[in-house]
């Protein structure tokens, strides 16, 4: 069996460590927890790793948030991977920091890396996990917020929910959806 986890963000280095690059940061975690390092192919980084003999695939796609579902479905077909087996991990302004949803489909809420996935895959049936990562903005700062750094007073919740996070892939990986949301989704 072979599943693919994919996190969203954008490359470059302007774009590390800020709130809508937190699926880049959990599939790291994720590699360095297996001991599985990335690797630039087509539309993404790209690794994987066993997982009591299940084939894990991580991606981090490399077309920019926006047009993240290019290369999902690139790796999907390249790998015959049914999109059961995906997990898009991405931000979500409507959870709180240290809150995480798994969904085995949804609307994107507005999130353009789930509206191009969406696209890409001709609908919204592909199971999700959104990080929360809060709303404290003004009115008009969304865009800045989301392309913001994480405050340092953050840090330790942020470096608890990209663990809790990772945990919850793997669950996904050897239980499947539904016990993974019984567990997560509180």
């Amino acid at each position: 069996m072979k599943y693919l986890i994919a996190g969203l963000g954008n490359i470059g280095d302007e774009y590390t460590h800020t709130r809508h690059n937190i699926g880049f940061e959990v599939t790291d975690f994720l590699a360095a927890t297996h001991g599985a390092t990335f690797q630039s192919d087509r539309l993404a980084f790209v690794t994987d790793f066993r997982l009591k003999g299940k084939s894990v695939w991580l991606i981090k796609p490399t077309t920019f948030m926006n047009l993240s579902g290019k290369a999902i479905q690139y790796w999907l077909q390249k790998l015959s991977i049914p999109k059961e087996h995906l997990l898009v991990i991405a931000d979500d302004l409507a959870l709180p920091l240290g809150k995480v949803r798994i969904r085995p489909s949804g609307s994107d809420a507005g999130h353009n890396g789930f509206k191009s996935i969406s696209l890409h895959l001709q609908g919204d049936q592909y199971p999700r996990l959104r990080f929360g990562i809060g709303n404290n903005f003004h009115k008009g700062g969304q865009v800045d917020f989301v392309l913001g750094k994480w405050a340092a007073e953050e840090q330790e919740a942020v470096n608890k929910t990209i663990e809790t996070a990772a945990t919850a892939a793997e669950s996904f990986v050897l239980a499947g959806i539904q016990l993974t949301m019984n567990q997560f989704n509180r």
